[in-house]
């Protein structure tokens, strides 16, 4: 047994050095892939950040996108970035709050951003929107809890704001994502559904002001909304927490 093959070879060693060799692997693999959306950092100016971690970018990596929408390469162009926002930095120091220079409900920035997808309707497995009309699909209906069709909709400052005359459907998921609702100038916009409490005899959104509701951003369809429009709704009424009026900006004390 003394020329036996690995007879004086430690192959428990050996198993345990290869296995952390694989394991170091695995993070640096895992890290760097990780690092193919966000990076590389920032500054709040927006340059390069000199300190970018001690792992570098992965090579580029080019995705084909379903349904004949192109490709996107990653780590690349911050294709969802937005320039010359309404903003005023309070300090030249990294860290700092940014001001708003405008109507920041109108402007998309601090609470009410918003990031620039794509302007087009988030497609289900087969290619048709998500996110339909429920007036024009005659296989929906509700099956639980109370219809808000034809209740009025009470603003955050107890004034009218509209009426709810539509819901928008994820098809593939089963859930109502938007209640459409008819505002003083006659014109239709979405409102989240996470933002409305529905109740016996009216329709509740305490996000935003009655008179803000002909600023909520529009569809250009009256049947589809676009992943864009989808952002800028959401952060209209999400702003609207914090911007509606001057007395949810000023401190509470």
């Amino acid at each position: 047994m003394e020329n036996a093959f690995f007879g004086n070879f430690d192959l428990a060693s050996l198993s345990i050095w290869l296995f952390w060799i694989f394991f170091a692997l695995l993070i640096y693999y895992l890290q760097t892939e990780n690092m193919r959306e966000g990076y590389p950092l920032e500054n709040d100016d927006g340059s390069v950040a000199a300190n970018q971690g001690p792992f570098p970018l992965p090579k580029e990596k080019t995705f084909k996108l379903m349904h004949g929408r192109g490709e996107v390469t990653v780590p690349g162009k911050d294709v969802q970035a937005r320039d010359n926002l309404a903003l005023r930095q309070t300090n030249a120091a990294n860290g700092y709050p940014f001001e708003p220079t405008g109507d920041p409900m109108v402007d998309g920035v601090g609470p009410a951003s918003w990031a620039k997808r794509r302007d087009l309707p988030e497609l289900d497995g087969h290619g048709h929107p998500k996110i339909v009309p429920m007036g024009q699909m005659d296989d929906y209906r509700i099956s639980a809890g109370r219809d808000p069709r034809g209740l009025t909709v009470i603003a955050g400052d107890g004034a009218a704001a509209g009426t709810v005359t539509d819901m928008w459907v994820d098809a593939p998921e089963q859930l109502v994502r938007y209640l459409e609702v008819e505002v003083a100038d006659g014109t239709a916009r979405l409102v989240p559904i996470q933002m409305a409490k529905i109740k016996s005899d009216r329709v509740v959104v305490n996000s935003i002001f009655a008179e803000q509701f002909t600023k909520v951003p529009v569809t250009k369809s009256p049947n589809q909304v676009t992943l864009l429009e989808e952002d800028k709704i959401s952060g209209f009424y999400g702003g609207g927490t914090l911007y509606a009026s001057q007395e949810r900006t000023d401190p509470l004390l």
